[in-house]
């Protein structure tokens, strides 16, 4: 089933969401395009999307990673959990999300039809940003962000 399909009707489906770090220890946020199916203008976790049928995870990790934000590094998968969201436009997230972490030092070169701004960011000030602006980030952001042990996790087990 393709995603939109997948959103209308509600249905569990796999989904990746991708953290990168730089050296610093700050992570690489995106704000999405306006024009995205879902949650348009709102910043977001480094790059997420879904495997196309038949496609291994973190293949379609790597891929998005470079359609979206012009590069690509190794990753590593932290974590993974399922949740559900409802979202704008009747739509609803029922995601088994895989999480992947990785670290990279450049900045990145956006795909303009999925990016519309980006920034580094350290941990704590994204965590008051989430606190106090909820409404601009997108829903699996702030769940995945609010969960302990990825907070903790944030500064270490980041591939090289």
């Amino acid at each position: 089933m393709d995603k939109l399909s997948a959103h209308v009707e509600k249905r569990l489906h796999r989904a990746f969401s991708i953290f990168i770090f730089n050296n610093a220890g700050e992570l690489l946020l995106q704000r999405r395009a306006l024009e995205k199916y879902h949650s348009g203008g709102l910043w977001s976790n480094t790059c997420c999307s879904h495997p196309m049928p038949g496609e291994l995870t973190i293949d379609a990790a790597h891929r998005r990673l470079l359609e979206e934000m012009g590069f690509d590094c190794p990753l590593q998968e932290q974590a993974s959990l399922t949740y559900r969201a409802e979202l704008d436009n009747g739509l609803t997230e029922n995601e088994f999300d895989h999480i992947f972490f990785g670290r990279y030092d450049s900045n990145p070169v956006v795909n303009p039809d999925e990016v519309i701004d980006w920034q580094w960011i350290a941990p704590a000030p994204l965590l008051h940003r989430i606190k106090s602006q909820s409404e601009t980030f997108t829903s699996w952001i702030k769940l995945i962000i609010e969960q302990e042990r990825l907070v903790s996790e944030f500064n270490t087990n980041i591939p090289d």
